[in-house]
């Protein structure tokens, strides 16, 4: 197995592994991964994760970051055409991410491992803080960036709660999104109109096949470079 070295061979190192380590945890979920299965995978060296990420939490800290990248990317196409209106744009983007969790217990295991981890749900909040300001400023004119990152602190423990918890006959896909926008709006002060309407918006997508676009576009992302 190559040496990673420096520069150049780091870099591709680093991509190496991380879409080997996608690969691998949507086969096989994130515990019963390996480090040693994501070196040979990689066709790296054993200690490669060790010296590039530091451990195999701080490789889904990064990994995180690409999977959201994407799912803001899938969720901007869907409302094309369709909206300017940042809050709706939010809705189908966090119903995006609700329905990839449901969509494969090893994705669910993924999120729920993001929003878990001190260094990963830091990835996760930082690049929510700025979208939450922008979007809600309006709704809370006299909240500043601090406060909006305690927001998104707030409102990441409920899309964590949400995530964990499987639908069932009881609990169906219907009612996750109807009560997750319910007491996500009612966090962000967001007025009853608004969500009616978000909640009607959200309705006309087909998310199971923008879940298979994000998973296609991430491993595309992320393969290897010849």
């Amino acid at each position: 197995m190559a040496n990673i070295g420096h520069g150049k061979k780091f870099e591709a190192a680093k991509n190496k592994l991380l879409y080997s380590a996608l690969k691998l945890f949507l086969e096989n979920g994130f515990q019963a991964t390996k480090i040693t299965e994501i070196t040979s995978l990689a066709k790296v060296d054993g200690n490669a994760v060790a010296r590039v990420f530091g451990d195999k939490e701080m490789l889904v800290a990064e990994l995180i970051e690409h999977i959201l990248i994407v799912q803001f990317e899938t969720a901007r196409e869907m409302v094309k055409g369709k909206t300017e209106d940042d809050i709706l744009f939010y809705a189908t983007e966090t119903v995006l991410q609700l329905y990839m969790a449901e969509s494969s217990e090893h994705i669910r295991e993924i999120y729920n491992m993001a929003y878990t981890c001190a260094r990963s749900s830091s990835v996760i909040y930082d690049m929510i803080t700025g979208k939450l300001e922008r979007f809600l400023k309006k709704y809370l004119p006299d909240y500043d960036a601090k406060d909006f990152y305690e927001l998104e602190i707030a409102s990441g423990g409920i899309m964590r709660g949400f995530i964990t918890v499987p639908c069932d006959r009881y609990f169906t896909m219907d009612r996750k999104i109807d009560k997750y926008l319910e007491y996500i709006f009612l966090l962000f002060r967001v007025p009853e109109e608004e969500l009616k309407k978000a909640k009607e918006f959200v309705a006309q997508f087909d998310y199971s096949l923008a879940v298979g676009d994000v998973i296609a576009k991430l491993l595309a992302k992320l393969a290897p470079q010849n």
